[in-house]
């Protein structure tokens, strides 16, 4: 029961061209592999269209969202491609290091290139190593995460919340 491993922290993966097709979907599956060099994994099922383009073209973003932009949050996350990104608000950037667009009020954005890709099961995990990333400052003071920053943790199909807004600090 995959439930059991949730609440989870909701990402968006942007994959696509600058200036052609380009993709955006929510997705919890995504996890740290490596801090140096900086490598991640996020895993998409292959009925996905961003499964396609990060296959076709071996590169996405993930960005980091916050409450803020919940909305376009589900709506990345519960629609199929044609004519969502016309329904969304948010704004896309240049990147610095592929060809991929940023989401402008992501707090973060984390460019990849795929270094590794393997089917286990019903997804496909995509390895990327972080190549450039972008941030907000005020939410990653000190490189930490600022608690009350209104990171989305996704509870299950429609149900969110945010984390809490003060950290335990056990020393």
């Amino acid at each position: 029961m995959k439930r059991l491993l949730y609440p989870m922290r909701t990402y968006l993966i942007v994959s696509g061209r600058i200036g052609g097709e380009v993709n955006v979907m929510a997705a919890d599956w995504v996890t740290m592999v490596s801090a140096d060099p900086f490598i991640i994994a996020v895993s998409i099922s292959p009925k996905r269209y961003t499964h396609k383009l990060i296959t076709r073209y071996k590169e996405f973003v993930v960005s980091v969202p916050t409450i803020e932009i919940l909305r376009d949050v589900w709506l990345f996350g519960s629609r199929s491609r044609p004519g969502k990104l016309s329904e969304a608000r948010v704004t896309f950037e240049k990147p610095v290091a592929v060809s991929v667009p940023l989401i402008k009020e992501a707090v973060a954005n984390l460019e990849c290139k795929v270094i590794g890709m393997h089917d286990y099961g019903d997804h496909t995990l995509f390895i990327g190593e972080v190549v450039a990333y972008t941030y907000n400052d005020k939410v990653f003071p000190d490189d930490e995460p600022k608690p009350g920053s209104g990171f989305i943790l996704h509870i299950a199909k429609d149900k969110f919340t945010v984390e809490e807004s003060s950290a335990v600090k056990l020393r």
